[in-house]
């Protein structure tokens, strides 16, 4: 499936549960994991289980199986795998405590520099 139907599924999947501050995050260039992350906010964690499943149940119902969805019903934080785009869900302080927006943008673009992230932060970790 193309990346921009995928997030079209996904996005609409979410809205119409009226997820809350939905947001994108190109990652395509930091990480071979995924290309796109979607970030949404539910009201409880109820709320949030219902808008992953209905990303999931919306994923099925084009032919798409999803990867993996982590977290359950009584989570904050609950994060489904569609292969080319990753969501995640959360509740506003989970949100706020992880900041996923500022944690992504604030990554090196390039994966050499990366890679010397790690390195430097390898180091730093095996002399403590």
């Amino acid at each position: 499936m193309h990346i921009d139907t995928l997030k079209s599924l996904a996005i609409d999947a979410l809205e119409e549960l009226k997820a809350r501050d939905i947001t994108q995050l190109d990652v395509s260039k930091l990480t071979e994991v995924t290309d796109l992350m979607v970030i949404a906010s539910g009201t409880s964690t109820r709320h949030v289980s219902a808008l992953a499943q209905n990303v999931v149940e919306k994923a099925k119902a084009a032919g798409l199986k999803p990867r993996g969805v982590e977290g359950g019903d009584n989570a904050d934080w609950v994060l489904v795998d569609l292969g080319d785009i990753v969501v995640h869900i959360m509740l506003p302080d989970a949100r706020a405590l992880y900041d996923l927006e500022r944690l992504w943008a604030d990554l090196p673009n390039d994966a050499g520099a990366i890679g010397e992230s790690l390195k430097r932060l390898e180091e730093r970790v095996t002399m403590s």
